[in-house]
Parts: structure tokens; C-alpha cells; sequence
């Protein structure tokens, strides 16, 4: 097993970008294996080794098995982190516990990848867990053997190894594990056992179909690189397939919305009509759309909620974001707007409204059709500064100033405004 265990780490390249790792490790069968393999050869694949366990507190053997992993770190002097699960217990909020803890100690300990002990076995369980509560073709592409996690990367270096290739080792049994109250144990020991009197190979099948699912998802992704969504004038031009796909790609970056078929189904038909609308989805998501592009984007407080609007008096300075305005004190430096105001009222600085209007060459014009007008993207628009004094728009801080601002032979200046982009 070892030298199936070299080969495949040198064949996947899994840790030539890795000096430190952090190994998830519980006990069991599987993250014993994972433990000894990486302890022996730990100077031929050049990597340091720290442990991260999780005491669930569910089992009265949870704090000897605690104690015994401490001691076997302390003999191999392998620096070792346990957390204590506390609350009401479910698979998912234990799952979500233990990863937010390996994150953190990944940090601490300056670890660039965590290393998980999931093998053949658990990628078909977990390939048959999303057919039978229903799932996306792309999800049954099953557990990667690396992905993108905290700072670094997840491994799972025995995704080769089935469990009966597993060496025996001293190990804990986790009595958990034949528990009928989670859906995993019923996956592993009733529905498969019941799958393989059918087809004993069941197992290598559905690990099979997860690799295959694998395989076409990213030929689809090379194909299709090329293609745009967010352009939505190209997109309307491909056919329904190629839409579906290069939306679902568009929406993997946000793991919180997850839409329902009807729903993903509505998106695409919204999508495809040449109209602008802001469509609430769901989680806090949104879609803006506008002319031939569009964005979806996360419903949230901004930092400076608590400070805009503000209203600026005369002789005072304030700065928020990448800006300083101060009324009627020059400022020095580089990059500074001057807009003509009166110092009578203050200034107004807010954020950008339904119905704003500003006056620009002579004419009165929506705020809203000058943005598309000049193409500016929607994330600019978002935090775009607003200043208004008497109820009028003198400017778009960095984009546009209103005639109403800019001084002329007829007009008596009463004071000035100075806008100053800072580099921070």
C-alpha cells in the first residue's frame, strides 16, 4: 500500500507546493492509514506534519480516544490541536464545527493544506447520498481528490484506496458508526449492501461514474472558456444546453444560492428578455440586469451604512472610502475636484436613489440612463458617492459633475467643495 500511496501523491502532485500540512485526524481506521503514511515519508515528500482533532462528545470513549491520540503525538513529537463540540448535535452542524476549527488552525500554525482521510468507499457512498436525495449532474462528480479550501487546498491523498486496502493498524472504532440515525450509516451498511446483490461491484461503479461525471465536466469548462455570460448579447445567441451550463458555472461561485429547477429555469427566461428589472432570487441574492449585461449580487449592509448619508457642514472635512471632502478648506496634493457650492446649507453625501436626476449640457437626465448611457458597470454604480445640496445632484464623485456645479462669468462663487481621491 505505501508504494501505491507514493506513487499516487507524485503522480497528482499533491505536495510539491506544501512544506506544512494540518491532518484531520479522528482515530479511525482511515486517519490512522493517513497518519502513518505521511509520518514515514513525511522527508521524501518534504512536508512537516500537525494534528487537528475534534472531540465530539458523543461517546462515552470520546476523551480515552482523545487522551491516546494526545500521547501517540507527544511519542512522534507531532504538535497536536483539539476542539470541543458543544450544542445540540447533527450531522451538518458538526461537519461545519470541525472545518471552520481546521481553517483556524490552518492559520495558526501556518498550514497550506489539510488532509483528510476519505477513501474509495466514502466517495461511493457519498456519489449514492446525492442520487437518492436528488442532485445536479455536476455534484455527482463526488469527492475531489483536491480543492480550493480556507487559504490553501483540501487533500484526500486515499481516495486510491478502498477500505479493504486500508492497512490494519491499532485504530479506535467508532460505535457511531452502525447508528441507524444517520443517513450515511444507512447508505454504507443497508441500501449498498442491498445494491451489491445485485451488482457486486457497486462500489467501483458509482466511484466509476463519479470520475466520469468528473471527466466531462471539465472538458465542458475547456470548451466553453472561451465563452461569455455576463455578455448577455452573446449568451442570447448560444443554444439552451450551452446557456444551462455556462449559468450553472456562473452561479458555483455562490455556494449560498442554491436554486431549485424552477427557479434556475426562471433566471434563464429572465435572462434571455432584452429588459432592465432588479429580480429578488432568494438567500439574500439578487439579480440586476441592464441593457446586455448583468449581476448577481449578495443583499448586505454596506460598512459605511451607519455613515451615509451624511450631511457636511461648512468648514468641516470628512472622508469615507477612497475620498476626502472638505468644505470651503483648500486641500493639497494631487487629484483634486473642485465643485461650486454655497455655504449657506450642507452638503449632502448619500448613495445613489430611485428617480435621481442631474442637469448635464443644458438637459435634465436619470442618473439611472446616464450609467447605462456610458456603459458603467453596476458593482461602480453600487458605491457610487452621491453629493447634493438643496436638493439638487452637484455630482457623481469621479464620474460626472451637474452644470449646477460649475462656475460661470455670472455667477457669484460663494464657496467651494474640494473632492480629493485618496490611495489607501
Amino acid at each position: 500500500m505505501e508504494k501505491k500511496f507514493l506513487e499516487f501523491c507524485e503522480k497528482k502532485d499533491l505536495f510539491t507546493s506544501h512544506c506544512r500540512i494540518l491532518i484531520a485526524i479522528s482515530g479511525g481506521l482511515d486517519s490512522m492509514n493517513l497518519y502513518e503514511l505521511l509520518e514515514k515519508n513525511k522527508e521524501r515528500l518534504g512536508i512537516q506534519l500537525v494534528l487537528a482533532h475534534v472531540n465530539h462528545g458523543q461517546r462515552p470513549e470520546s476523551d480515552f480516544e482523545e487522551s491516546e491520540l494526545r500521547k501517540l503525538a507527544e511519542k512522534r513529537e507531532t504538535r497536536i490541536h483539539v476542539a470541543y463540540y458543544s450544542g445540540a448535535f447533527t450531522e451538518a452542524k458538526a461537519r461545519t464545527f470541525r472545518y471552520d476549527f481546521f481553517k483556524q488552525i490552518m492559520e495558526i500554525e501556518d498550514c497550506t493544506a489539510l488532509v483528510t482521510g476519505h477513501h474509495a468507499n466514502d466517495q461511493a457512498e457519498t456519489t449514492l447520498m446525492r442520487l437518492i436525495r436528488g442532485t445536479k449532474l455536476r455534484h455527482l462528480s463526488g469527492i475531489p481528490v483536491r480543492q480550493p479550501f480556507g487559504k490553501g487546498e483540501l487533500i484526500r491523498p486515499l481516495l486510491a484506496f478502498t477500505k479493504n486496502e486500508l492497512m490494519e493498524i491499532p485504530h479506535f472504532e467508532d460505535s457511531s458508526n452502525h447508528s441507524q440515525d444517520f443517513f450515511r450509516n444507512r447508505v454504507r451498511h443497508q441500501y449498498l449492501t442491498e445494491f451489491e446483490k445485485e451488482n457486486p461491484q457497486m462500489q467501483a461503479s458509482l466511484c466509476y461514474l463519479a470520475e466520469e461525471v468528473n471527466h466531462w465536466h471539465q472538458a465542458l469548462k475547456e470548451l466553453t472558456s472561451e465563452l461569455t455570460i455576463q455578455d448577455l448579447a452573446s449568451f442570447r445567441t448560444y443554444s439552451h444546453s450551452v446557456q444551462s451550463f455556462l449559468l450553472e458555472e456562473y452561479l458555483a461561485q455562490f455556494p449560498n444560492l442554491q436554486l431549485g429547477r424552477v427557479q434556475f429555469q426562471e433566471l434563464l427566461v429572465l435572462l434571455r428578455k432584452k429588459r432592465n428589472c432588479v429580480h429578488y432570487l432568494k438567500s439574500n441574492y439578487e439579480l440586476d440586469q441592464e441593457y446586455d449585461f448583468f449581476e448577481i449580487r449578495k443583499i448586505s449592509q454596506k460598512s459605511d451604512g451607519q455613515v451615509l448619508p451624511f450631511l457636511l457642514e461648512f468648514g468641516n472635512i470628512f472622508e469615507i472610502a477612497n475620498y476626502k471632502l472638505s468644505f470651503g478648506i483648500p486641500l493639497e496634493g494631487k487629484n483634486v475636484e473642485i465643485l461650486s457650492v454655497s455655504r449657506e446649507t450642507p452638503i449632502l453625501i448619500r448613495r445613489r436613489k430611485e428617480g435621481d436626476q442631474l442637469l448635464v449640457n443644458g438637459h435634465h437626465q436619470k442618473l439611472r440612463r446616464w450609467f447605462i448611457n456610458h456603459k458603467i458597470p453596476i458593482s461602480i454604480r453600487q458605491e457610487a458617492l452621491i453629493i447634493e445640496q438643496n436638493h439638487n445632484i452637484l455630482s457623481v464623485v469621479g464620474l460626472v459633475t451637474s452644470d449646477l456645479s460649475k462656475p460661470s462669468k455670472s455667477a457669484i462663487i460663494k464657496d467651494r467643495l474640494y473632492i480629493q481621491k485618496i490611495d489607501r
